[in-house]
């Protein structure tokens, strides 16, 4: 029987309409699966945690309080690593994404160590110590959080020991990170042994326009003498024509008690901006008894004048103040109570606002 000339074309129409449109979704799944798989898992975390640098941008000083690109109060709250020449594994972007969207952390202290044996201007291999720092940076950069490139000075006591050192080292890493609104520098960690402030102050001085060349609006974090505890000098004679620029105060709970909290009070009031950029809750040596009744009034203290502050440290050393146990292998997040020191039950109580 002849065809139905009418009904064949259509036919035909309709073969080629469902051909074309099944090859259009060819295309489109096949760009789909093209796609790197961790661009679309990275597209899945921002969705499920608003990454806090895409929300609050550049930091300032303002009033004496660290604000965000609109103004508003802003608090970085995070963790410090433990010296990066000895604890380099735990700088990764897996560790840090863990306690972003589990803890809550919106800031990483990367501590380099200056002095010590495998410090960056005694033994160490500057490279390898600034190749940690920058996959620090890096990964804090991709997830949208807030990063700390600490000098940590501790055994060479005064920040003048290696100055020159110093001025080097922030002239070439603020060149390299000037477009990075989350970078924070600590010129000096804990300057100690009889430093006064005087010769603190002379550093800062020297180093602060050395990083504004570079980067000319970021936060600048500024040591006190005593281990980063003499506030009160600070703001009985604080920097001038400067902008931007924060003073540290250090405090670990067991040790450190009313006298220091009330230094801290008088130095706030006074309109001093301070940053708490280490804490523990054991003694000063990093080690011993966890005093967590003295930690929660520091907890409280921090709120009240919603300081921002980074917990010391992040690695499994055999120590009170590291928050994960030495049994503890992993290096990547993931972690459990089982692996958590106490510590670190407290530091991840602290962030979540318990």
């Amino acid at each position: 029987m002849k065809p139905n000339t009418n009904t064949f074309l259509t036919k035909k129409r309709n073969a080629t309409v469902r051909f074309t449109f099944l090859a259009f979704l060819t295309v489109i799944l096949i760009s789909f699966l093209a796609i790197p798989v961790h661009t679309r898992a990275d597209a899945s975390s921002e969705d499920s945690s608003p990454a806090a640098l895409t929300a609050h941008g550049a930091l300032s000083i303002r009033g004496g309080k660290i604000v965000d690109q609109n103004g508003e109060p802003f608090q970085l709250e995070g963790v410090s690593t433990h010296g990066i020449a000895w604890f380099p594994q735990y700088v990764n972007e897996n560790a840090f994404h863990f306690m972003r969207d589990n803890w809550g952390i919106n800031l990483v202290r990367l501590a380099m160590y200056t002095d010590e044996n495998g410090g960056y201007c005694t033994d160490g291999n500057k490279e390898e110590l600034e190749s940690v720092i920058d996959r620090g940076v890096q990964a804090a950069t991709d997830l949208g959080i807030y990063c700390i490139i600490d000098w940590h000075v501790l055994h060479d006591l005064t920040p003048v020991k290696y100055q020159s050192q110093a001025e080097d080292f922030f002239g070439r890493i603020s060149q390299k990170y000037k477009d990075n609104e989350n970078v924070l520098y600590e010129i000096c960690n804990e300057p100690n042994g009889g430093t006064t402030w005087q010769e603190v102050k002379s550093y800062a001085e020297d180093i602060i326009p050395i990083i504004r060349r570079n980067a000319p609006d970021a936060l600048i974090l500024v040591g006190t003498p005593n281990w980063s505890q003499n506030v009160d000098e600070a703001a009985a004679d604080p920097l001038t024509d400067v902008t931007n620029v924060a003073y540290t105060m250090h405090f670990y709970a067991a040790t450190h008690k009313d006298d220091l909290r009330q230094k801290l009070e008088n130095a706030v009031s006074a309109g001093l901006p301070v940053f708490i950029s280490e804490f523990s809750t054991c003694e000063a040596s990093g080690d011993g008894k966890v005093d967590t009744e003295s930690a929660d009034a520091w907890k409280d203290l921090i709120n009240q004048y919603n300081l921002s502050y980074a917990d010391w440290n992040l690695s499994n050393k055999d120590e009170s103040s590291s928050i994960l146990l030495p049994s503890c292998t992993g290096t990547d997040g993931g972690w459990t109570d089982a692996d958590l020191s106490q510590t670190g039950l407290y530091l991840r109580s602290m962030l979540a606002g318990k």
